[in-house]
C-alpha cells in the first residue's frame, strides 16, 4: 500500500467514526471528498481547522461559542429563573428551534453509565447545582432523552435538588419512550415543552 492509499485510509476510519457513518459510508464520502478536492475538500478542511481554533465551550452552559459566552447566556431578555437541562448541545438546538423556551440552558455533555463510566462529576452535574443555588432558579426543566440512562440522569438530578425549594419538571408528552429531542419535530418539542410537569 503507498502512503497515498495509507491516508485515504486513515481518513476514512476517522470518518467512520462520526455519528451516522459507518465504513461503507466513510468509503463514499471521502471518494467523494476526493473528486471534489478543491470546491469542497479543501474549504471543508480549512473551516474544519478554523472552527476547531477557535469554538468552545460556554463555561456557564456548556454550549459551543465563538464569544466568552454564548448567546443564550450573554441575552439579558431570557429568564434567567428557569434552566432547561439538555444531553448535548444537539438538544439545545433542537430546542431552540422550536422557539417555546424563553430560559437559559445546563448543558450535561451526556447521561450517567455505569457501563461507561460516566459519573455525575464527569457530567458536570455539580455544576449545575451550583448555578441553581448561586442564580435564583425557580423552576429546572430536565429534557433529557426518553432512555433509560437519560432517566436515569433525570431522577438523580430530581433526588439532588430535593429539598432545594426548586421545581422540577420535565418534558411530559409527545416526546416517545427511547426517542432523541434532535430527531423530533418542532411542534413535537413545543408542545412537551408546555405540558411539562413535576419530574
Amino acid at each position: 500500500m503507498s502512503d497515498a492509499e495509507g491516508d485515504i485510509e486513515a481518513l476514512i476510519r476517522l470518518m467512520a467514526r462520526l455519528p451516522g457513518f459507518g465504513p461503507r459510508s466513510a468509503r463514499r464520502a471521502v471518494l467523494h471528498l476526493l473528486r471534489k478536492r478543491d470546491g469542497l475538500m479543501a474549504p471543508l478542511g480549512e473551516m474544519m481547522s478554523h472552527v476547531a481554533e477557535t469554538v468552545h465551550d460556554c463555561p456557564v452552559c456548556g454550549n459551543v461559542t465563538l464569544a466568552e459566552t454564548c448567546a443564550i447566556c450573554a441575552d439579558p431578555a431570557r429568564a434567567g429563573r428557569e434552566i432547561c437541562v439538555v444531553e448535548d448541545v444537539a438538544a439545545l438546538w433542537a430546542m431552540e428551534r422550536g422557539g417555546s423556551f424563553g430560559g437559559r440552558y445546563h448543558v450535561l455533555g451526556g447521561v450517567l453509565s455505569a457501563l461507561d463510566a460516566i459519573g455525575p462529576e464527569e457530567l458536570g452535574i455539580p455544576k449545575l447545582l451550583e448555578r441553581v443555588r448561586g442564580e435564583g432558579v425557580s423552576e429546572v426543566i430536565l429534557a433529557l432523552n426518553a432512555t433509560v440512562d437519560g432517566q436515569t440522569t433525570a431522577h438523580y438530578i430530581a433526588e439532588a435538588l430535593d429539598g432545594s425549594g426548586v421545581r422540577v419538571t420535565s418534558l411530559a408528552q409527545g416526546v416517545p419512550i427511547g426517542g432523541e429531542l434532535d430527531y423530533l419535530d418542532d411542534g413535537t418539542i413545543s408542545a412537551a415543552l408546555r405540558a411539562r410537569r413535576a419530574f
